[in-house]
């Protein structure tokens, strides 16, 4: 069975253009089938700044008010998706940028309001690979941002790790999906001010306890959950960590297995 690299960036990555570039470099030179998925970086929040716009976050998470979801439009799958497919292109790496509406690729479903109104914010219930195979047998590798919609004409912020996950899980039965997560840090750590003190390998029956001992905690929380829920769903391995794990066998960073 063949190999697909799922590979999703954070904004430290995008908000830093030396590092950027450096990326997508060892990106663009991975000869296997891949995919890419962007975050959106501060660029949203510095333009929004600009203009006015009150930016609203509760525990980490963006309200998406019709306001910020025009911005977070023009800045998630406008300028950042475009710079990203352009820079490809000039390390011959023929790349095509997608939102989730692009090719009806990922259907969500707005997030029901419970103890929060979250506004614009969408909930993955489907994902439909066909586009992206024929894309992928024609080495055209996808970009996606992070919005999806709800076929009935609504576009949707939606979070990017769990946009990741989700097309990593539903290539999982024509491929040996390997799901990596690139941001800042060397991987889960038992230690955060101490980078030596990765974890290796987290596992579905060593992950609760690394909960319950108050390792994984906070912004760490939902990035696991969308990592144990990838292996558990037949995604064959999940990788955290920095983005030289992608070409140095040597580098430090953690893997989640069964």
């Amino acid at each position: 069975m063949k190999t697909l690299k799922i590979i999703k960036i954070g904004g430290n990555i995008i908000d830093n253009d030396a590092a950027l570039a450096s990326f997508l470099e060892a990106f663009a030179a991975i000869e296997s089938p891949k995919l890419l998925i962007h975050g959106g970086g501060k660029l949203a929040t510095q333009l929004a700044n600009q203009l006015g716009l009150e930016v609203k976050m509760i525990d980490g998470r963006r309200i998406t008010d019709q306001a910020t979801l025009d911005l977070i439009t023009m800045v998630y799958a406008g300028k950042i998706n475009k710079n990203i497919v352009a820079q490809l292109q000039s390390k011959n790496c023929n790349a095509i940028g997608f939102s989730g509406a692009d090719g009806n690729t990922i259907r969500s479903k707005k997030r029901p309001v419970k103890t929060t109104d979250f506004g614009f914010v969408g909930d993955v219930e489907n994902v439909d690979t066909k586009i992206l195979q024929v894309l992928l047998d024609h080495k055209v590798t996808p970009v996606f941002c992070a919005l999806t919609h709800d076929k009935k004409g609504q576009l949707l912020n939606t979070n990017a790790d769990t946009i990741a996950s989700e097309l990593a899980i539903a290539f999982a039965d024509q491929y040996q999906t390997e799901l990596y997560y690139c941001f800042e840090k060397n991987g889960v750590m038992r230690n955060i001010t101490d980078e030596s003190s990765v974890i290796k390998e987290i596992t579905t029956q060593t992950y609760q306890g690394l909960i319950d001992n108050k390792i994984i905690v906070d912004g760490m929380l939902p990035k696991l959950n969308n990592c144990i829920h990838a292996v558990q769903k037949n995604v064959h391995k999940v990788c955290i960590g920095k983005p030289e794990m992608l070409f140095d066998a040597t580098a430090n960073f953690t893997t989640i297995t069964k």
